[in-house]
């Protein structure tokens, strides 16, 4: 996560914070609709029951209320028993006056009210009682009494009357006896409720009454409810990183865009003006530009004190030119005032390698003025040039040919070259001054040049007790340990590897 944006960390913690939270009151909601959905459910299911209880409620006391007036009627008037039974039920509430009274035989004795006969062949002792649902969408009774029987009627408005009046809110209500059905109510559902249909047994499982109360859904409201705290969850953590980001992130993103574009040097530090409502944001500003103005006042200093150790070094380089060549002219003229062939020879050997230190010199204060190395070609091509004019009088005519490429180098090496190139070509000018000699400079590598030194006075002759063919090989021994590379001696040819600079 050390790569992450900081926005990113910042909403995978706040989720990490939150969205427990929001689960356990998402599952609390849940549970909450759960429970009032299942209270829903169990009213509806109280109504289909309270509805079918009042159905068969309406039809015993109809039954009863016709058993009670036919045994008087039958008893007490049997001439006229219907005008006695009507006198009876006219005094009971809420019961059907229509009715047929017949005897045991199965003949009609009385009706009343527009009562049509159904299955007259359907006869029942006394204290019996049979009911079944009529095509004619009526429920009919059947009470069997002494003396004969009695069967009465039920319409749909007194049965739908009958369930409206405990139940409340039934959509749906219809009777069977498994032949015929009637139906006694049959309402449109509203578009937010669900139906639960019961069915329940009455008449002692004579007639089955289904029932179709309605179940209020879950709303809008709860549904909300149940996904308000994630939503919460995503509105708090969107805020949050949307504050964080205008007050820390852009402002930070600002002030890094204005650091990263700083080029020291060029011009100064400019950072935003406006980084929001954050203190902490201007602080790390200010702390920025007192730091870069303190880092600037250091460099100003700094390079100030280094070019002036540069016009130091190079007045000391230039004060050490200039003695090398006083002490040449000096040697010079020592050596043409000699009176001695070994003086005048001992004073231009001297005088040749205080050339090619000075020599040496003289670039290495070009190096100091380009900083780019000193270059061995021209380096080398004075120094031939000047060996040559230093030459002995037999070896005037000496040739030395160059094959040079251009790499650069540090003083010290250039130094150490330029005295083996001057030890080898003046022993050859003493020796064999008639040979020419050959010098090739070439570089191997980025980092590595090879110097060799061509000239038949190289060859190793016979003369082992040659003091001064020792004193030179003890020379440039020496010269090519402080090049720190082996001397590499062939018939005729010696050669060192010089470390060199890159080519820019």
């Amino acid at each position: 996560m050390e790569r992450w944006p900081t926005g990113a960390i910042l909403l995978l913690m706040l989720t990490a914070a939150l969205v427990p939270l929001g689960l356990v009151l998402a599952w609390a909601a849940q549970q909450s609709v759960l429970e009032t959905r299942q209270a829903n459910r169990e009213k509806a299911e109280q109504q289909g029951l309270v509805a079918s209880q009042a159905i068969e409620s309406l039809l015993a006391r109809n039954v009863l209320a016709l058993r009670i007036a036919a045994n008087a009627a039958v008893g007490l008037n049997p001439r006229r028993p219907c005008e006695a039974a009507t006198r009876s039920l006219a005094v009971a509430p809420a019961v059907g006056q229509r009715f047929r009274i017949r005897n045991p035989d199965g003949e009609t004795l009385c009706t009343v009210g527009s009562f049509q006969p159904e299955k007259d062949e359907m006869l029942i002792a006394p204290g019996a009682v049979r009911v079944w649902v009529s095509p004619r969408n009526l429920i009919h009774y059947r009470v069997g009494v002494i003396g004969g029987m009695a069967t009465g009627v039920l319409t749909v408005p007194e049965l739908e009357q009958a369930a409206d009046e405990p139940a409340g809110e039934v959509y749906r209500l219809s009777i069977t006896d498994g032949t015929n059905e009637i139906t006694v109510m049959n309402r449109p559902l509203r578009a937010n409720m669900r139906s639960l249909e019961n069915t329940h047994e009455i008449s002692n499982g004579q007639l089955q009454l289904k029932v179709v109360s309605p179940i209020e859904m879950a709303s809008t409201a709860d549904r909300i409810i149940v996904f308000l705290p994630l939503v919460m969850w995503v509105v708090a953590a969107l805020f949050s990183w949307l504050l964080v980001r205008r007050l820390l992130l852009k402002p930070l993103a600002q002030l890094n865009d204005a650091v990263s574009e700083y080029q020291p040097g060029e011009q100064g530090l400019e950072l935003p003006t406006k980084f929001g409502a954050a203190s902490e944001i201007r602080d790390v500003s200010h702390a920025f530009e007192r730091a870069v103005d303190r880092i600037e006042g250091a460099e100003r200093e700094a390079l100030e004190a280094l070019e002036g150790q540069r016009r130091l070094v190079r007045e000391v380089h230039h004060r050490v030119k200039n003695n090398l060549q006083v002490v040449a002219s000096l040697l010079s003229i020592h050596g043409r005032s000699a009176e001695r062939d070994e003086a005048k020879a001992a004073y231009s050997a001297i005088g040749r390698r205080v050339d090619a230190l000075s020599v040496v010199h003289r670039h290495h204060y070009a190096e100091l003025e380009e900083n780019r190395g000193i270059s061995l070609r021209p380096l080398l091509t004075e120094l031939t040039a000047d060996l040559r004019s230093s030459a002995p009088v037999e070896a005037r005519k000496m040739r030395i040919d160059l094959e040079l490429d251009a790499p650069s180098t540090t003083q010290d090496v250039a130094v150490a070259a330029a005295f083996l190139i001057t030890e080898i070509v003046e022993y050859s000018m003493l020796r064999q001054p008639g040979e020419h000699v050959e010098i090739a400079l070439r570089r191997e590598s980025p980092l590595t040049a090879t110097l060799a030194i061509s000239s038949p006075v190289l060859i190793p002759d016979e003369n082992a007790a040659d003091v001064a063919k020792i004193q030179f090989e003890r020379i440039v021994e020496g010269l090519a340990r402080q090049l720190r590379s082996p001397l590499d001696r062939k018939l005729g040819r010696y050669a060192v590897t010089l470390p060199v600079f890159p080519d820019n």
